[in-house]
């Protein structure tokens, strides 16, 4: 825990606990077990009556619980273990239809765009087809045969994304969703990346829709 709460330099366990409380969901979720288990330990080594009596002492289960905890601290689920993966991405040029043709295989909603050169351009979701599809109605036929992902691409709107790398945690994506929402932004989707470069080919998609399918509190 010392590791990842920075910004203090203390090493009691407790203060460190409560640092942590505030910027990272993991110590969130074991918050209450945590204190619980820092009151056991300061019972054991400073309450007790004389050397060889001790006013309390752990259970097998609660030894077992605290190396569950630890071992998730160590090596904490990473976010890939949760994406949408592989990615279906499109460049420019691609044409709509094909799109489509996945959107109704696999019910995906959002699609990372790139240009020619391999380059991060947008994000296209599935409300911006069904948009340019409502604009675009006529005589109870929309006509998209010939039409280019980059027609769909709304000028001036740019969704909130961001990239990490294939070794991020889920906790590290779970911070992210909730500092553009204390910001008052929508963070779209993260696209995972080998090095977490945007222009890198993405791995993996993580939208706040797959982080309540993951539920990780349970």
């Amino acid at each position: 825990m010392k590791e990842m709460v920075k910004g203090t330099d203390s090493d009691a366990f407790v203060e460190l606990l409560y640092s942590g409380y505030k910027n990272h969901s993991l110590v969130r979720k074991y918050k209450s077990e945590l204190h619980q288990f820092a009151k056991l330990r300061n019972a054991i080594v400073h309450e007790r009556v004389n050397a060889d009596y001790y006013i309390a002492e752990p259970h097998i289960e609660v030894v077992e619980r605290i190396e569950e905890i630890c071992k998730e601290f160590e090596k904490p689920q990473t976010a890939l273990s949760i994406a949408t993966s592989p990615v279906f991405y499109y460049y420019e040029d691609a044409y709509l239809k094909d799109v489509l043709k996945v959107i109704n295989k696999f019910d995906f909603t959002r699609f990372p765009v790139y240009d020619k050169d391999d380059k991060y351009v947008a994000l296209l979701t599935s409300t911006e087809i069904i948009q340019w599809m409502a604009k675009h109605f006529s005589d109870s036929v929309v006509h998209f045969e010939d039409v280019r992902v980059k027609e769909l691409l709304t000028k001036g709107k740019n969704y909130f994304v961001t990239f990490v790398d294939e070794d991020a945690s889920l906790y590290h994506i779970e911070e992210l969703f909730e500092r553009y929402h204390t910001r008052g932004k929508k963070l779209q989707a993260v696209i995972i990346t080998e090095t977490g470069d945007r222009h890198g080919k993405p791995i993996g998609v993580i939208t706040p829709w797959d982080l309540l399918d993951s539920d990780p509190e349970d």
